[in-house]
């Protein structure tokens, strides 16, 4: 609601039709449509590093429990597991403005900007001031993604003023969406495959863990989807998929309402212990199936 996505009346990267003043003046300055998906990951990365400590890289959760890793734990590690899923997202999300969408595939060079973010959004997740491999000082890893926040803001400054690219067709939407829904597919059998092995109820110990971090994946996808859909609103009327996006958004709003209190690997069939991973499995094969459907209708002629 805050981004006011609605309101964006053209795609990213298009040159914004000049006002009446700025009609009047001959010299007056260019401007085109910034990306939304852009300003969403910029702002999922201030919501892990600024808006709430990035868990992974801090000490104590680095030492773990009498020296037994958090992850390994049924506390504490939720949220650090819920900050990776949105870290997931973000990743992909860099490395497609790198590869594609802030480029003309082909023709153009690697924009220095994107180039720079998707380096630091690969940081290791865990890194601290001080490390054993190798042994010494190092950069703790939310310094490296602030300085992605302030790459992508780079980028999105210069697309705003037209002196960078991006490229909306929709063979790039395509990619960008299948990857997606590749990711949602990876999770979703880690997800089966911890739900079908280890179903023991509330003694799953690491099923937190995997909830929560496909939790944060779609929390992210959410994000990055919605954006998509303003940046790629041409493309999207042009192929007709405007009703199979509101589809995505509806399942994905579904899915983000499971927040149970204690997450339970439980048999799926059990009266006593449900089976949230299964739950949160079938909610992201939903929302990779319309993605897959909306895939195919940009692949059509």
């Amino acid at each position: 609601d805050v981004y006011k996505f609605s309101e964006r009346k053209y795609s990213a990267g298009q040159e914004l039709p000049a006002t009446d003043g700025q009609q009047a003046a001959a010299t007056a300055a260019k401007a085109c449509q910034t990306s939304a998906v852009v300003d969403v990951a910029t702002n999922l990365i201030d919501f892990n590093v600024n808006q709430n400590a990035w868990i992974s890289s801090m000490l104590l959760y680095k030492l773990g429990f009498f020296g037994i890793s958090w992850d390994d734990t049924p506390f504490l590690d939720n949220k650090a597991s819920f900050q990776r899923g949105i870290n997931s997202v973000v990743r992909r999300t860099s490395a497609e403005l790198v590869d594609t969408l802030g480029r003309v595939r082909g023709t153009s060079g690697i924009n220095s900007d994107l180039q720079k973010a998707r380096g630091n959004l690969q940081f290791d997740e865990s890194s601290w001031y001080f490390g054993l491999h190798p042994f010494g000082p190092k950069t703790p890893s939310p310094s490296y993604y602030r300085a992605a926040m302030s790459n992508l803001r780079s980028f999105n400054s210069d697309l705003g003023n037209c002196k960078a690219i991006f490229d909306g067709r929709a063979d790039n939407l395509l990619q960008f969406v299948d990857h997606i829904a590749n990711d949602l597919g990876s999770t979703a059998d880690i997800l089966a495959k911890r739900a079908g092995d280890h179903s023991y109820g509330w003694l799953d110990t690491r099923a937190d863990d995997r909830f929560w971090f496909a939790y944060g994946q779609l929390y992210a996808s959410y994000g990055i989807l919605m954006a998509a859909r303003s940046d790629f609103q041409q493309v999207i009327a042009e192929r007709n998929v405007s009703a199979l996006w509101a589809d995505v958004t509806t399942q994905l709003q579904t899915a983000l309402r499971i927040q149970p209190f204690i997450i339970s690997n439980g048999p799926e069939d059990s009266s006593f212990m449900p089976s949230h991973l299964a739950t949160m499995g079938f909610h992201i094969l939903r929302v990779r199936s319309s993605l897959v459907e909306i895939r195919t209708v940009l692949g059509g002629r």
